[in-house]
């Protein structure tokens, strides 16, 4: 079996997708910036019969990203199935006249640039396999802007858009590109939006490869 990498990998979504697709017999590469959080995360897998180790990059840091991607193929083989999923930072939510380009900035790199230096990390790796999976993991700011959150509402757009893209351009090779927009927050025990849930919705992204945008609940006005 091969590899799924998570970006953005924490104790709620990212450990509910790990479990996941650590039950299919996937290793798992969590990736996020705090080495010591990821370790414990790996060690708490590894008691539920899970393989994981972590990876430490901050996604606005392409050098560092791309790094921590190779070293996780590495160590635990080609990445077949890519999570992209980091929670925004709440700097990246002004309302939008108070935004100005330089409050862009962030949030442009943190869902445009990351993602970018991500696919095109594990890219190669697919190819060779002749398969592969990239799964984009948004907020409801990605279809319904919020005047409030200026800062997610266009970057996650522009990640929207490339997701799009990629989706139409790859599927010919066998990979199969979608996301799944998660309005509001996620919420333990709710029968849509728990992340047992989620991870069961993602697992069914990867197996049932149709269409790019999925969602898991009613849009938000």
């Amino acid at each position: 079996m091969t590899t799924l990498a998570i970006i953005g990998a924490g104790p709620g979504l990212g450990a509910a997708v790990a479990r996941r697709f650590g039950r299919e017999g996937y290793d798992i590469a969590l990736v996020s910036r705090d080495q010591g959080r990821l370790d414990a995360l790996a060690a708490g897998l590894a008691g539920e019969g899970v393989t994981a180790r972590g990876f430490a990059a901050d996604v606005r840091d392409p050098k560092a990203l791309a790094a921590a991607l190779d070293a996780a193929a590495t160590a635990l083989g080609p990445i077949e199935v890519l999570q992209y999923s980091p929670v925004p930072q709440r700097e990246f939510m002004l309302p939008v006249l108070d935004t100005t380009a330089d409050d862009l900035t962030g949030p442009l790199e943190f869902s445009v640039y990351g993602p970018v230096t991500a696919v095109r990390q594990v890219l190669p790796g697919m190819r060779a396999l002749g398969r592969g999976t990239v799964l984009f993991v948004n907020g409801g700011t990605a279809v319904v802007p919020h005047p409030e959150r200026a800062g997610t509402s266009v970057a996650f757009a522009a990640e929207s858009a490339y997701g799009r893209l990629l989706h139409d351009t790859l599927a010919g090779e066998g990979i199969h590109v979608a996301q799944l927009i998660i309005p509001g927050a996620i919420v333990p025990g709710h029968e849509k939006k728990d992340p047992a849930v989620l991870a069961d919705t993602l697992w069914t992204l990867h197996q049932d490869r149709h269409g790019f945008r999925h969602f898991a609940d009613d849009p938000e006005p």
